[in-house]
């Protein structure tokens, strides 16, 4: 027994070993507790939601649907990996389409000779671009992604529309022009709504739960609703420009995604996918009927690529579902096509330096990867047959077999470089690769089930994606609970959202931290007192 134990605990700690950058911020959110520096990749209790994500899927295929107030849907979970990936049963079909034939396969150089795979050195070294010192505050982290000048824009901008508005409908008698400090404190009145967790702003000022009289005598609330009435970001419309359907939060985003290319460099791993940014789960199973009628449906859907050693988002892709954009996205049709495209965009900014990218089924493809692959990006995908575009790949691989299979066996078959693994783990999973090479093998490890053979790339796809799916978890907590009804509203504060996470990381990693060890929510808190210039404030206090 004691020799089981201890060759139990050598494998645990060997494959550890192999994902140590994922610790680096495990407890991003600084409330993981004790056991904060373990890899999410290994449950830490029989029940814990870290376990091996790809594990999880294959069981859940295997069980009637819950009632959905006792299990969230994967969609709302943020763990829409799985989805369509597995199939459950043991019978053979035929494939999807563009699938090859056993014959069409070998001719096009798919076999099942193995050869090793290596992938070269990463050409950089991750982590903040710029050294900040140990009396920074939350708000000089915030900064570096809304600078000053960002906040002048909104100034000159709310003034314009404000200006036009009265113009065509007439003299506003209560309204001055808005100054930068009142539009600091606007955002600080928005974002105390994921802190506090209330779902109108306007509670700041109410007599009830979510009153906030420590803040509420910073500004009045008939002040606050004449800034909210005209606050904009851009106040006319451009005569020409890249996403007209987007003008009014183009610059921004703009603005936004350069200062975080700017302020961090990313991990070598890296993941392609849609954030979790739905409403808090907890309030859409308490909310009556009428409030959900009274919710509008999202019109846009948001795709990062997203940093999976530390959860900072390095690049962000909106994209209008209703076709109000002249970007080519909205004329596509076909969902593997669009989401190839959104890849694209993602990842034009990483071309030769030999990053990892792991994707869901809707992006995963080999013309894709093969496509990737030439600019020196490596990738790693879940591939579905309803899902994913299975154009040139085996049609053998991706039906199931009449011979039922046994729990981690795995079939592989390459061509060049890549390979196409078929996985089983309670239900058929399918990977597409040319980031980890198909003769290493690797371990999935659940404190339940025990040891489950994989191959390296199952479980390298495994590690790196339930710790993202553990980070959108946490993310959503601290979501800007404001809901407006303009779609560049909703992207904007949204966009906010993702800015605020990402200077904690970023504070985190600096050495403020060291000086004062702020949990997310706090660093909330600050930011809102410090964009409200309110006295004590400084996070070495």
């Amino acid at each position: 027994m004691a020799e089981c134990g201890r060759k139990a605990l050598s494998l645990l700690e060997a494959a550890r070993s192999r994902y140590e950058s994922l610790q680096i911020s495990d407890d991003v959110f600084g409330e993981s507790g004790d056991d904060s520096s373990d890899n999410p990749f290994y449950s830490t209790s029989g029940d814990s939601d870290s376990d091996n994500y790809i594990a999880e899927v294959g069981e859940e295929e295997q069980q009637q649907p819950k009632h959905h107030h006792q299990k969230r849907s994967d969609k709302e979970s943020g763990h829409s990996w799985g989805a369509g990936a597995g199939s459950g049963g043991g019978s053979s079909g035929a494939g999807p389409p563009g699938a090859l034939s056993r014959s069409q396969a070998e001719e096009e150089g798919w076999t099942e000779a193995l050869q090793d795979v290596t992938v070269p050195l990463y050409k950089e070294t991750y982590g903040p671009a710029q050294k900040m010192s140990a009396t920074a505050t939350a708000l000089d982290f915030f900064q570096l992604f809304v600078p000053d000048n960002c906040i002048q824009n909104m100034v000159v901008q709310t003034n314009m529309y404000a200006k036009k508005f009265q113009e065509r409908f007439g003299s506003d008698e209560g309204w001055r022009p808005v100054t930068a400090q009142e539009i600091k404190a606007f955002l600080g009145f928005v974002t105390s709504t994921s802190v506090h967790r209330c779902e109108s702003v306007l509670s700041i000022w109410s007599s009830g739960f979510f009153s906030n009289r420590s803040i509420a005598l910073k500004m009045s609330q008939s002040r606050f609703e004449k800034i909210l009435k005209y606050f904009h970001i851009v106040a006319f419309r451009p005569s020409q420009g890249s996403n007209q359907g987007l003008y009014k939060i183009q610059p921004f985003l703009d603005s936004l995604q350069q200062s975080f290319s700017c302020t961090f460099r990313p991990s070598q791993t890296q993941v392609l996918h849609e954030p979790l940014i739905d409403e808090d789960p907890v309030f859409i199973t308490t909310c009556t009927e009428r409030e959900l009628r009274k919710r509008k449906k999202r019109k846009f859907s948001l795709w990062v690529r997203q940093c999976t050693s530390t959860g900072f988002i390095c690049q962000i892709s909106v994209h209008l579902k209703e076709g109000q954009g002249t970007d080519g996205l909205a004329t596509l049709k076909n969902k593997p096509q669009l989401h190839s495209l959104v890849a694209k965009q993602l990842c034009q900014n990483i071309s030769g330096k030999n990053t990892i990218i792991f994707t869901g089924p809707s992006i995963t493809s080999l013309s894709l990867f093969s496509e990737f692959s030439k600019q020196d990006i490596y990738c790693c995908g879940l591939l579905s047959t309803r899902k994913s575009d299975c154009t040139g790949l085996p049609q053998n691989m991706l039906v199931c077999g009449s011979t039922p299979a046994q729990r981690g066996q795995s079939r592989v078959m390459m061509k060049g470089s890549m390979s196409l693994i078929s996985w089983y783990n309670k239900g058929h999973f399918r990977f597409l690769t040319n980031a980890y090479s198909p003769t290493k093998q690797g371990m999935i490890i659940k404190r339940k089930s025990g040891e489950i053979p994989c191959p390296l790339a199952v479980e390298a796809f495994a590690a790196h994606l339930s710790y993202i799916c553990k980070y959108d978890d946490k993310y959503s907590k601290y979501f800007i609970f404001h809901k407006p009804n303009k779609t560049w509203q909703q992207v904007f504060w949204l966009s906010i959202s993702i800015a605020i996470n990402n200077a904690y990381i970023l504070y985190k990693m600096s050495d403020a931290y060291t000086v004062k060890r702020y949990s997310r929510a706090q660093f909330g808190e600050r930011l809102v007192r410090e964009l409200l210039d309110l006295d004590d404030c400084s996070p070495t206090q």
